[in-house]
């Protein structure tokens, strides 16, 4: 779908409802900041929204108070924007009361998104949301981007490249940032806030981390285990983990790598949880795939699923795929 349906319907709406995934990262809150900014610059009435607290490392962004962690008086919405999700549940409990919302709008860059929604703009050649919203905000030629706009969508691009070393580095991406620079956006800081401040309750789970890790017989597989019992072992903040799943894919000959994350214990269930499982991959296979087969998503090397099951059992599961390395 072009563009300009979008912008056409944009240009009628009222009040405007702006939504990213769960535990979002630097693209789901760069896409949100800079496109709620944009319409708020362009007099529509827009709320921000993520249901989950906003990692410390991008706080430091410009505007960040624009996200709220409640959606409000939804029969006050004419219009919502879905950010980032390669699925609308993505967004968390709030879809159900969201898909009430008259016209829904689907802009993300996943391959495996599901084309949900009344609109839908969606390139997975994209680098990121971000990018996808840099052409969206100039094609709609109502408003300048300015500098708060492009800390976020520097930082949207950077940290979905992976710091320009992923596969989905384009040219396209490069001459984006370089923009975002020129309009304000220093990248020396983006990269202070983002990489080299850690905090020591971080540092404890780190240790943990690299405790639990696991390899194939093969040793071109490695698992890491996040427990809830870590998280509180360490006081670490829930919104603090991303990103972790990278330590486990720099392994030496490690060509896929996989982070269990445990986000609660299923009740009534001994032993049984709730996981997420982040899969990341060196281009040998295909984890949007193995994701999508357990219902989930994302990019070929680099996507992830939930799914409720015992950490034995999903560790057979996962180790099941060290053969096709």
């Amino acid at each position: 779908m072009s563009i300009q349906k979008i912008i056409n319907h944009l240009k009628k709406s009222k009040r405007i409802l702006i939504a990213s995934h769960i535990h979002p990262d630097g693209d789901a809150i760069g896409s949100l900041i800079s496109l709620g900014l944009a319409l708020q610059e362009s007099k529509k009435q827009v709320r921000a929204y993520n249901e989950s607290p906003i990692p410390a490392v991008y706080q430091f962004l410009p505007s960040l108070h624009l996200i709220n962690d409640t959606i409000g008086d939804i029969t006050e919405y004419d219009t919502a924007i879905i950010l980032d999700c390669s699925d609308f549940h993505r967004i968390g409990d709030a879809a159900v009361d969201v898909s009430k919302i008259p016209t829904i709008i689907n802009i993300d860059h996943h391959i495996t998104n599901t084309r949900f929604g009344n609109l839908q703009y969606i390139d997975p050649a994209a680098s990121s949301t971000c990018e996808m919203i840099y052409k969206l905000i100039t094609a709609m030629d109502t408003v300048p981007i300015d500098k708060g706009m492009a800390y976020s969508i520097y930082t949207g691009i950077m940290t979905d490249t992976g710091s320009f070393k992923f596969a989905n580095t384009t040219p396209k991406a490069f001459e984006i940032s370089y923009k975002m620079v020129q309009l304000g956006a220093v990248p020396h800081k983006v990269a202070h806030h983002i990489y080299e401040t850690i905090s020591l309750n971080r540092i404890k789970l780190l240790n943990m981390l690299f405790d639990s890790i696991e390899l194939s017989h093969n040793g071109k597989l490695s698992i890491m285990t996040l427990t809830q019992n870590m998280l509180q072992t360490t006081g670490t903040m829930l919104e603090d983990v991303n990103g972790l799943i990278n330590y486990a894919k720099q392994i030496e000959n490690v060509k896929m790598a996989a982070l269990l994350f445990e986000r609660k214990r299923k009740p009534g269930k001994k032993h049984m949880s709730h996981f997420h499982v982040s899969l990341r991959s060196d281009g040998a296979v295909n984890v949007a795939a193995i994701a999508t087969s357990f219902g989930g998503g994302g990019h070929q090397n680099a996507s992830g699923f939930d799914i409720q099951t015992t950490l034995p059992d999903l560790k057979r599961t996962i180790f099941y795929y060290s053969k096709n390395l």
